[in-house]
């Protein structure tokens, strides 16, 4: 990176912390300026607006997020359920006791703001919707090796299993419990069979 992309990562990255922490709306520029040391005309040179920041700061998210999970499903070792239960196994590990509030930019979003902006709307569908197309693909890598269940179809599980991820983070958060995350995880083993084993 140049010296000005590392300028418009830096404010991404700063920011992103401060709106795990209290949200997009919460957050002003003047905050987001002054913790990441720049001026408002850096700013303005990268983002046209505040949404259009939004737009970008969650496209960032999705991206890394979809590098990981590039990385995981790659993966030669084991069968392509044990990756897809290793993927949620991690998901309650790192996000049990409402943790997910300061790792997950979707969830601490996408209620806020799917009525605030039709942009940053759209941004969390496309990348909700790339998270589910990954999890299906490995899910198809699970029915090939005959280690997912005969007759599952591939993508529709995997709207389900993010659908009731989702789901359990929200209430995880909002419970400050993970008995959600539980309930998830005993469902998931059931949907993929692995209950049974």
């Amino acid at each position: 990176m140049n010296r000005t992309t590392d300028t418009r990562e830096h404010i991404l990255q700063t920011a992103e912390s401060l709106i795990l922490g209290k949200g997009f709306a919460a957050v002003g520029l003047g905050p987001i300026l002054s913790a990441a040391g720049v001026p408002k005309g850096s700013f303005y040179h990268w983002f046209p607006s505040k949404e259009a920041f939004g737009v970008a700061l969650l496209e960032r998210y999705f991206e890394r997020y979809l590098e990981s999970l590039d990385e995981r499903f790659g993966s030669a070792a084991g069968t392509g359920r044990a990756r897809v239960l290793g993927y949620f196994a991690d998901w309650m590990d790192r996000q049990r006791d409402g943790g997910c509030a300061q790792q997950c930019l979707a969830v601490k979003l996408a209620a806020e703001v799917a009525d605030l902006s039709e942009p940053m709307r759209q941004a969390l569908e496309v990348g909700t919707r790339r998270i589910t197309a990954r999890i299906a693909g490995a899910l198809q890598t699970a029915s090939q090796d005959g280690s997912l269940p005969a007759g599952a179809d591939p993508a529709s599980l995997a709207v389900t299993l993010y659908t009731l991820w989702i789901g359990a983070s929200v209430l995880t958060k909002a419970q400050r419990d993970a008995t959600p995350f539980e309930a998830a995880w005993a469902h998931t083993l059931h949907l993929l069979g692995a209950d049974l084993h």
